[in-house]
């Protein structure tokens, strides 16, 4: 396990696409004295998004990549590396990105890109898991942090927090209960990787002492 007086904060990177709630959690969380992080850069495939401008008024290096203005994802994926590159990015947090990481990321990254999900992986993956929660009947969802794979919120899991469904939930009041949860859980999950606990096997992550 690294001492933090002795070692760097790592170096993250957030990819959103949307209001930046996690984003900010993340963020504010690295700023504790006990932190073992920091966020150097945001990025964001929406110009608009709401999170890029937190960002900005933050003093965040914050950067809209627009993946239209290339000829294909690997293209696209190529300009994001060298971004990263130069700003010695370690780990890569998607927290609200809505794009499938493609192969160039995950070569480059492997083990090294974290997303975060509104669900207990592996049930309700894709879009709208809360929905997909209350309609199914169950009685406790949650939120995941894992790794990023190849595949749809199909990588090994990290950590997780339940979540209780009550029978008179909404997606709102569910999905703001989740988001909660999420805000606590995802810098524990980026903590655990700075301080080398976090080793993967296959398709399981062990956590060290």
């Amino acid at each position: 396990m690294m001492n933090n007086q002795l070692q760097p904060p790592g170096r993250v990177a957030v990819f959103l696409s949307g209001r930046g709630s996690n984003f900010e959690a993340i963020y504010r969380h690295s700023l504790n004295s006990g932190a073992n992080f920091r966020v150097v850069l945001v990025i964001s495939d929406q110009a608009l998004a709401p999170g890029l401008r937190k960002a900005k008024n933050l003093g965040l290096p914050a950067l809209a990549v627009f993946p239209r203005s290339f000829a294909s994802k690997s293209d696209y994926e190529k300009m994001l590396i060298a971004i990263l590159e130069e700003h010695r990015v370690e780990l890569i947090c998607l927290a609200g990105y809505m794009r499938v990481v493609g192969a160039d990321l995950l070569e480059r990254f492997p083990d090294r890109i974290m997303n975060i999900h509104p669900a207990l992986l592996p049930a309700f993956p894709g879009l709208d898991a809360q929905r997909q929660a209350l309609d199914s009947g169950v009685k406790i969802t949650g939120c995941t942090v894992h790794f990023v794979d190849a595949g749809v919120d199909s990588g090994p899991i990290i950590l997780q927090r339940a979540v209780e469904i009550n029978e008179t939930d909404s997606v709102e009041t569910l999905s703001q209960r989740i988001l909660e949860q999420e805000h606590q859980v995802y810098f524990q999950a980026i903590e655990l990787f700075f301080s080398g606990r976090l080793q993967v096997r296959g398709r399981k992550v062990i956590i060290g002492v």
